[in-house]
């Protein structure tokens, strides 16, 4: 199914070509009405078309499926969308307030141009996607694909504010406050929540997961669903 936004890029491009075709072909009088069909044909529809595909590509290019689209990226798609993972991507994927947008709301950059620069940052990806990773068989990538720079805390406390009463509840968090906020201690690490993908990780061992984490029987709720967290806010979520 197209979405409306795809459907009037569409329709306006498809105008605009029928508009300029006419011009071209018919070379009609240039009186008041040609003038105005102009107009439509070299500005209105062309614009609307621009706007409405950019948005529309936007949107795509958030989503968990254009992410995991190239076979190198295929494993984290594949664990992300894992329900019995215990993967932080996972948990997170199974939570409605990122759902199948988990990709890019987690490793979206913080900050007033966070959206620029991420999509500035995913270019560069596609870059070394056709000049590196296309033809490299997935073991091999699996070694060689890292992260340009570690992941940030912030990411994290931008629905995680480590400020709320539940969050603070928890004696591990109290004890590691300061080097959280400060990211010294990284949130997806072994020792706190566990990797985000740890399909890649080498020194992952599932039989050490905590049990709060590993995944429960298909009648309780998720770790990472808002239904787990109690009264009180436990689970610190979308809160700054």
């Amino acid at each position: 199914m197209h979405s409306p936004l795809s459907l009037v890029s569409l329709t306006s491009a498809a105008f605009a070509a029928g508009i300029l075709l006419w011009f071209l072909f018919w070379r009609p009088p240039l009186d008041r009405t040609t003038k105005i069909a102009l107009l439509f044909g070299l500005g209105v529809f062309p614009i609307g078309a621009a706007a409405t595909s950019n948005i529309q590509g936007y949107e795509a290019t958030t989503k968990r499926e254009f992410c995991g689209s190239c076979h190198v990226m295929e494993p984290h798609r594949s664990d992300s969308n894992d329900l019995h993972s215990v993967g932080l991507a996972s948990r997170h994927a199974r939570n409605p307030y990122f759902g199948d947008k988990n990709c890019y709301v987690c490793h979206a950059d913080y900050g007033m141009f966070g959206t620029v620069l991420t999509k500035a940052g995913g270019m560069r990806h596609v870059w070394l996607y056709y000049t590196e990773f296309r033809t490299m068989p997935l073991e091999e990538a699996k070694e060689k694909i890292h992260l340009r720079n570690p992941y940030s805390n912030e990411n994290c406390m931008q629905c995680h504010s480590t400020k709320l009463q539940g969050w603070l509840a928890t004696g591990e968090h109290r004890s590691a406050l300061e080097d959280s906020r400060t990211g010294k201690v990284s949130c997806a690490s072994v020792g706190c929540h566990g990797y985000a993908h740890p399909i890649t990780k080498r020194d992952w061992d599932p039989a050490k997961v905590p049990a709060m984490l590993k995944p429960r029987d298909a009648g309780a709720p998720d770790a990472a669903s808002p239904d787990a967290a109690p009264a009180t806010g436990g689970a610190d979520g979308g809160a700054r």
